[in-house]
């Protein structure tokens, strides 16, 4: 046997079979091409092969080239050195050939050479672009039968493997059915995001390659995640569909819509929410240990939230160690489900601390009865709908939605905040001119996101200024005026489907839709309040800890002002006060207002203060 190859049966010996099995069969080596690997690893492990190397090429640079492995290792082809062949293709090697095709030093690729000796670090050129993913986390039974069907369709022969699209809204699960299908097939589970994804053809080329070869190299399928990519953005959907198209091993397309490729085998599958039925069982086995000491309460978790089994571990865990006697757990559950969406909806519009309770609402006893209806609807949805059987009857028209009508200042968000608080529910404000995009798709794209999140945490949604999007559809003369129909067609279509309470503030109830009108299941008039409301009004204003002096509500309701407005004056007269050192007086009051009506442009007239002084 000649020195070069006792050189190479020590590499051989000294390397763990394993790792060089695999990666002759994966990558197709032919036995010539594999000794020129065999080659390049040798040099980098072993000084004995370096010096042999060095020996033949009679230089003292130690790395072999095609030359040397043409002319001294057996079953020499030319083919081998072609840009078509394993060691080029997959960039086994690592060598400039633009300098010479046999002239050129070989080195072996420094990710190559670490798998071979059996360690497992990831390529460096993938960091930050893909990431591992961990274990899978438990699973709703639809989702585990979602994630036995995929591994089902990867196990079967073919070339490349299916792609596997997730579409729908539920983004949290998608992860986790991803995860577990790969775990049933004893496969890893790395993900990338598109946005990473070059445009450039070069350097996709380059990316596709080099993540298909670590594909190949650990067994791992590819989770690519296209967040929040619009359809409408053609340029950007072809760059991803090409590189999806470019890789054969397993690849995982998660989107909302979903997409076509025109060149790969696709299986489109819809992930569903966890039934009421799995989210019961999620909640049963997370509390398994207190279920004597919650009776009802879960019934009325899986009524108001749609969390998966994560989220409701997550919550049950933080319960439990939040609760401070067994019968404080179900008010701690309760408030760790909403704690799950707040990370994500404080980010999309303004949470509001429902303080105000009913005592701080001044309206007709026929609008506090229509509140206390929407209250009551929002608890027993459970029953109506699920045990009783109207949501089985479809789903539209299921949600619960209220117009406040009324001019601004007349307690609108004050109602709101009385529901959410009598509701013990997170209450978020969604300006809808902030909403609104004059850019084609985002409006809905924008609502999406609200409701998703939203949906989660069964908030109580308050859309202000209605009117700014709700107003009467037009005759459509050009693409805005029917894309602005098509956003009050996608935000009614939302509400109907929303599971919690959405509810519109307007101004201008006559500037409203009447086909928008006729959809809405309540809708409460908040007039300006007439000299007893207000006096009512200025009764509660001044808390009880606020120090008065001979305060004389029906004299102060003789201002032609809205609640808010009184708020307002009662706020400013108090810091009168205390920079006065005395209690909030009628003077005090006298120079809030003169403030108040100057910021609202009205004249305080001699009537409406006839009295107030001696």
């Amino acid at each position: 046997m000649t020195p070069l190859g006792v050189a190479l049966d020590r590499v051989r010996q000294a390397l763990p079979a394993s790792p060089l099995a695999r990666l002759s069969t994966v990558f197709q080596l032919s036995p010539f091409e594999l000794d020129v690997l065999l080659l390049a690893a040798g040099v980098e492990l072993d000084a004995s092969v370096a010096a042999v190397v060095a020996a033949l090429h009679e230089k003292p640079d130690p790395h072999p080239t095609f030359s040397l492995a043409l002319g001294a290792l057996p079953g020499a082809h030319w083919s081998a050195i072609t840009p078509s062949s394993p060691l080029r293709h997959w960039q086994l090697l690592d060598a400039d050939f633009s300098r010479g095709l046999t002239t050129t030093p070989l080195r072996i690729d420094e990710r190559v050479l670490h798998y071979l000796t059996g360690v497992g670090a990831p390529d460096s050129r993938l960091a930050g672009i893909v990431e591992p993913v961990a274990a899978a986390e438990p699973l709703a039974a639809s989702h585990r039968v979602l994630a036995e069907r995929i591994a089902g369709l990867w196990s079967r022969r073919g070339e490349p493997p299916l792609t596997i699209q997730l579409s729908g809204d539920v983004a949290w699960a998608k992860l986790g059915i991803a995860c577990a299908a790969c775990a049933l097939l004893d496969a890893r589970l790395a993900l990338m995001y598109a946005e990473t994804i070059p445009a450039e053809p070069r350097a996709m080329v380059a990316l596709a390659r080099l993540w298909e070869r670590e594909a190949r190299l650990t067994g791992s399928a590819l989770f690519l995640d296209l967040g929040e990519l619009d359809l409408s953005d053609t340029a950007r959907n072809t760059v991803v569909l090409r590189f999806v198209e470019m890789i054969h091993s397993p690849v995982v397309l998660v989107c909302r819509e979903r997409r076509r490729l025109p060149r790969r085998p696709l299986v489109s599958l819809d992930v569903p929410r966890p039934t009421s039925e799995e989210q019961a069982h999620a909640w049963r086995t997370a509390l398994a240990d207190h279920a004597g000491a919650l009776d009802g309460t879960v019934d009325r978790l899986v009524a108001q939230f749609q969390l998966g089994p994560p989220a409701i571990t997550a919550a049950a865990a933080e319960a439990m160690q939040c609760a401070a006697t067994p019968s404080g757990l179900s008010g701690a559950l309760w408030s760790a489900c909403r704690m799950q969406a707040r990370p994500r909806l404080d980010d999309l519009a303004q949470r509001i601390e429902p303080a105000a309770t009913w005592d701080d609402l001044v309206l007709s006893e026929g609008a506090r009865a229509t509140l206390r209806d929407v209250a009551a609807q929002v608890r027993q949805r459970s029953t109506v709908y699920e045990r009783w059987g109207f949501g089985r009857v479809g789903g539209r028209g299921l949600g619960i939605s209220a117009l406040f009508a009324g001019a601004s200042g007349t307690g609108k968000t004050t109602a709101a905040e009385v529901l959410a608080h009598e509701l013990a529910l997170d209450l978020y404000r969604i300006d809808l001119s902030a909403v609104v995009s004059k850019y084609i798709g985002e409006t809905e794209k924008n609502l999406r996101r609200v409701f998703d999140v939203a949906e989660e945490a069964g908030a109580v949604l308050l859309f202000d200024e209605a009117d700014a999007l709700f107003g009467k559809r037009s005759e459509v003369k050009d693409s805005h005026d029917r894309y602005a129909n098509i956003e009050v067609s996608y935000l009614l279509q939302r509400m109907e489907c929303y599971r919690g309470l959405a509810i519109l503030t307007t101004n201008m109830k006559s500037a409203l839709d009447n086909a928008f009108l006729r959809r809405i299941r309540f809708v409460v008039q908040f007039p300006f309040p007439d000299p007893a409301q207000r006096a009512d009004i200025w009764q509660r204003v001044f808390p009880r800890a606020t120090p008065v002096h001979a305060l004389r509500p029906e004299r102060l309701a003789q201002l032609d002002v809205a609640g808010g407005n009184i708020r307002n004056i009662a706020v400013n007269a108090a810091f009168l006060a205390a920079d006065d050192g005395e209690p909030v007086s009628m003077h005090h009051v006298l120079e809030a207002a003169r403030s108040e009506y100057a910021k609202i442009e009205k004249p305080l007239t001699a009537a409406e203060t006839a009295g107030w002084l001696p």
